[in-house]
This record gives C-alpha cells, structure tokens and sequence, in this order.
C-alpha cells in the first residue's frame, strides 16, 4: 500500500505544478492583449521585412560562402582581366623635403571590382560592412605605391580598412594610408621654382593580362580636401594620368599616377637670404665716402661685409641637397660676395696708389730741397751767383780780406767774353732742369690730391652695375 500511495501523491504534486504553469501563462497573455489591441486600431507601425543577411544566427563565412572558394586565385582565373577601379581622396599633403627629395601624403585608396564568389542572397538588396579581418580571407588587389620610401596603414583605434560586399558580388575596398615618395626635383632656379611630383600606384604580382587598374571615373577620381595648404608652396593643380609600365623580366603593368604641381612662395627667402645679401652689397659701399687715410674703418668694414656674405650662403646650402649644378639663389649670392669683395679691392688699390704716390712726393721734396742749397764756389762764406755770372754787391764787400789777383789784361777781351758766355749758359741750362723737375713735382702733386677719384667713380658704376645686375636676374627669373 505505501509504494501506491507514494505515487498517488507525485502524481498529484506534478498535476498541481501544470496547473500552475498554466495560470502563469494565461495571465502573462492578457497582460500584453491590451497593448496590441490598442495598437492595431491606433496608428500603425510599419514592420521591415526581415532580411536573412543580418540574422544574428548567420557567421559571415557562411553568408559569403568563404569556405567554398579558393580566394588565394584572382577571380575569372583563366580568364580576361578583372578590371579594378581606383579612386582617391587626399586628405593631407604633410609636408615636401627638399634635403631628401621627397614628399609625404595621407589619403583614402579605394577600390572597386567584382567577385562572383562572394555573391549572396538579400530581400532588400542591401550591401554587408565589414572590417580588416575580413580581408585577410578574401582576395584583394595587391596595389602597391611606386617609389615610395615609407607607407603605413593607420590603425588607430583599430586597423582604417573597409570592405563593403554588394548581393550581386560587386567589391568596395577603402584603406587611410600615409605615404612617403620620392619625387625628382630641379633646383635650377630655387628659389625661383616650381615642382610637379607624382604618386605612382601599380599592381605588384597581376599584368596587364590579369588584372587591368583604371581611374573609375577619369579626373573626378581624385578629391582633394579644400584647407589643404604648405608653408612654403602653394599647390597649384592635383590631375590623375594613366599609362602602361614596362619591366624586362615580367611585362607589362598598368600604372596609376596621381599629379600635383606646387610653386614656392619667395617671400620667405626675400626676408631671409635676398635682403640681407643686398644690404650687406650695399654697407659695403660705404666705405667709398670713408676717408682712405683711415684704414682701420675701411677694412673693418670690407672683412664684416665679406664675412656676413660667406655666413650667408653656408646658410642656404646648408638646407639644400648638394647638387651638382649652379641654383638661381648661387647666382645672386655669389655676384653679391663678388661685390662685396671687389670693394675691398678698390681700397687695397686706392691704398697701394696713394703710398706709392706719398713716396715719389716725399723724394721729390728732397730733391727739390737739394737743387735749392746755395753754392761755396771754394770760398769760406756762402754766396750766391747772379744769372750773368757776377756776385751781388754784398758778397763783393766780403772779399776785402782776400790779397787782390792780378788783373786780367784788356789785350783778352775776347777769351773773357767766351768764358762769361760758357758761365751764363751753364747756368741757364740748369734753370730749365730745375724749372722741367718742378712741374713734375707739381703734376705729381696734382695725382696725389685726386687719389680718391678712384672712390668717386666707385660711387657711381658698383651701384649702377649692381642695379643693373639686379634688372636682369628678376626679370629672367621671375
């Protein structure tokens, strides 16, 4: 009897336990029939068609049917050329180094093709989103920038890769890259200059017979953002060109080129290097209306001026790469040192003349000195000839002292009158020496004064020739 009763009772509890659940869920359905009653006769909510594709159920690799396909083959393998479309937003242009001829650039890389095998089932028609993980198990292009030193792609906060997958199989794939490429530069006229580069964008493993690369929608491919700007260029124009690239060992490739042409700003160099070339040509001038007796002032000033000139192109090659031909900005340094040099030239010169002038001046004295002594004639006292040969009366009361000659007889006027005519004409002969010496020295004298006529036509033709040089440089280089 025990055992029977002991089922009797479970049988009871387990019916106590289903009558309960029962209530329960009678009770939890009218509680909601109020709500939807109301609402069907109220305002109606229109309800979306489920969409299979974003069923949470659903794994991606199902849904695209990763697992089914080899992606590591190009799609239509075997057969023509996928074509890929390409287009590009600048998002930066950070800077332009002219040390290492290079630029660096930040921009959104997007690329469109078409991928049967990732073709799926939608009601609505919409595209799926994904992230980068995705994109290690499905076949991408293998693009790769040309000529590029250095490239990244940002992974902050996780890895900017995007890949948007269509029902019909189409393939959009966006990236945030920076690059940096080089770009070949001519400094022929630096500062003077402007500059086109290119950012070259290439297929690294696919020819042109598997897979062809085109701009998708021609010019209007490239986007660039408005505030872009440099500090030292103004970018002028972006343009996109497409050609064929030719490798001996592989083929050919289909090559993308992104073009954009910068012109520097000269303003920056007018305040730093032209300006102060120019004043430093021009303090040198001054020491044309410095005395040239004052040699400490003068060639202070020459050495300061040559010294600033050399301190100033060291500077500017010091922030340029050492090419190997002549810059705009050489041309104009170096005509101003040539300046500045060749007015320390002119007060070497004016100095050399006026010394060597002092000194034919100081032997001139000397002579003329020495022609101007009085003559002894053998006599104890001094004295001083007349131009006939006679003494004046002064000397002639001196000779009292002497005993008195006998006196030449008058039988010989006629050798007395010769050696009174060979007296007379010695005399006159040395006159006219003395007076032929004398307009040397004063013609001498004359050169001496007018030494700085040098500094005076130096005042005119270093301004004017530096003027001139001046017209000539803008005018051909601007």
């Amino acid at each position: 009897m025990m055992p029977y009763f002991e089922q009797l009772l479970f049988l009871v509890l387990c019916l106590i336990l289903v009558l309960g659940e029962c209530r329960k869920q009678t009770t939890r359905e009218k509680r909601w029939t109020g709500p939807v009653e109301t609402q069907k006769h109220g305002t109606s909510l229109s309800k979306k068609p489920p969409d299979n594709t974003k069923a949470r159920k659903m794994k991606t690799e199902a849904v695209l049917k990763v697992d089914d396909h080899d992606f590591t083959m190009r799609p239509a393998f075997g057969g023509p050329a996928i074509p890929v479309g390409v287009d590009v937003q600048v998002e930066s242009l950070d800077s332009i180094s002219e040390v290492d001829m290079d630029f660096t650039m930040t921009l959104y890389l997007r690329h469109y093709w078409k991928d049967e095998r990732l073709s799926f089932t939608s009601t609505t028609n919409k595209s799926m989103t994904f992230d980068g993980r995705l994109v290690k198990k499905i076949w991408v292009p293998d693009v790769f920038f040309v000529h590029s030193k250095r490239s990244f792609i940002h992974d902050t906060t996780t890895d900017n890769i995007m890949l948007r997958v269509f029902p019909d199989g189409h393939v959009l794939y966006s990236l945030r890259v920076t690059v940096t490429a080089a770009c070949n530069m001519d400094f022929s006229r630096f500062p003077l200059d402007s500059q086109t580069c290119s950012l070259e964008l290439e297929s690294y493993a696919y020819t042109d017979e598997d897979l062809m690369l085109y701009w998708k929608n021609g010019d209007e491919s490239l986007s660039t953002d408005e505030r872009i700007s440099l500090s030292q260029f103004l970018i002028q124009k972006f343009h996109t060109t497409s050609r064929l690239a030719f490798y001996s060992s592989t083929g050919w490739y289909n090559r993308l080129y992104i073009n954009f042409t910068l012109r520097r700003h000269i303003f920056f160099f007018l305040l730093q290097t032209y300006f102060p070339a120019t004043l430093m040509v021009m303090l040198s001038w001054v020491s044309f209306w410095i005395d040239r007796r004052a040699v400490p002032a003068r060639v202070s000033l020459g050495i300061t001026t040559v010294l600033t000139m050399s301190t100033i192109i060291t500077g500017v090659n010091a922030s340029m790469p050492r090419v190997s031909y002549i810059k705009a900005v050489d041309i104009y340094l170096w005509v101003s040192f040539v300046f500045v040099f060749l007015s320390v030239l002119e007060y070497a010169a004016v100095n050399y003349l006026t010394t060597v002038q002092e000194r034919r001046e100081r032997k001139l004295r000397e002579r003329m000195r020495e022609q101007s002594l009085p003559c002894t004639c053998g006599m104890s006292h001094t004295g001083t000839m007349m131009a006939d040969g006679t003494y004046s009366e002064a000397d002639t009361n001196s000779l009292a002292g002497y005993t008195e000659a006998p006196m030449v007889p008058e039988e010989e006027p006629e050798k007395q009158h010769r050696e009174h005519m060979v007296v007379h004409l010695s005399v006159s002969s040395e006159s006219t020496t003395a007076a032929a010496t004398k307009k040397k020295g004063l013609r001498a004298m004359r050169l001496l004064q007018n030494t700085h006529a040098i500094d005076k036509y130096s005042r005119i033709i270093f301004p004017g020739a530096y003027i001139i040089f001046n017209l000539t440089y803008w005018s051909v280089f601007c």
